[in-house]
């Protein structure tokens, strides 16, 4: 009998654990829509958590932050499909895919590429006006008018393993014209993978070899227009979800 009673109370107990646990189970909320079939959902308390990409289209389900994300805040306008970038908090680096969201990567301001030479590789959170992405390429647009961007979405074939190289001249301190050679596999990450000011590439005194880069041409120094956008225009969340009724 004192068997059986002890078997009943464990299973009891038992039983309250596992309701405890399921009670206990963080809230999912959609934080993000790009379209009616697209979205971002974050998986945490304090709007702050694992954050999941889906295509229910193309039947896509991925982690894109397994924890830690926070949203960010500032105007976002993302109709690109095959390239996403998806900020953090901070603006200081993306999430990015380039397979629709199957995988994921990491994309940051490149080095020496900020909008004022030898100043800060990208802008602070608090600079950003606004960040689009368009095109299968991103814009940041900052408060004082400066514009970065991924490069257009294909790799310079001369810089791909087996390519030519690009050979530029350029004048030295002296005013002398001097001619430099970039190897295949050098001068820039893949595409979409780095973010850089246009005044770099672009502006009447540019200072990187991206301007030779075939995939930084011909790039206009505006946030391209968005037209028939239906996904939302910055993420949301709900800092309660989840906690007990106050």
């Amino acid at each position: 009998m004192k068997l059986s009673q002890n078997l009943f109370i464990l299973s009891g107990l038992l039983v309250m654990t596992a309701c405890d646990t399921a009670a206990a189970a963080p809230p999912t909320q959609i934080v993000y829509r790009f379209d009616d079939h697209r979205y971002l959902e974050l998986t945490g308390y304090h709007c702050e958590g694992a954050l999941w990409f889906t295509d229910k289209k193309l039947g896509i389900h991925s982690q894109v932050q397994e924890q830690f994300y926070r949203i960010f805040t500032q105007p976002f306008i993302h109709p690109s499909e095959k390239y996403l970038a998806i900020t953090e908090y901070q603006g200081s680096g993306f999430f990015v895919s380039k397979d629709y969201g199957r995988t994921w990567g990491i994309a940051r301001f490149a080095p020496g590429t900020g909008a004022v030479q030898y100043g800060a590789d990208g802008p602070q959170r608090e600079e950003i006006e606004s960040i689009t992405v368009v095109n299968d390429q991103g814009y940041v647009l900052t408060k004082q008018g400066d514009l970065y961007m991924s490069s257009k979405p294909f790799d310079d074939p001369r810089l791909e393993p087996g390519g030519s190289g690009i050979d530029y001249t350029v004048a030295n301190s002296r005013g002398q014209m001097q001619t430099h050679h970039i190897r295949p596999g050098y001068g820039g990450g893949k595409w979409g993978n780095e973010y850089v000011s246009w005044n770099s590439f672009a502006g009447p005194k540019h200072w990187t070899i991206d301007t030779y880069r075939a995939n930084f041409q011909n790039i206009p120094n505006k946030v391209p227009a968005v037209k028939n956008y239906t996904g939302w225009d910055r993420m949301r969340c709900d800092p309660d979800l989840g906690l007990p009724a106050k």
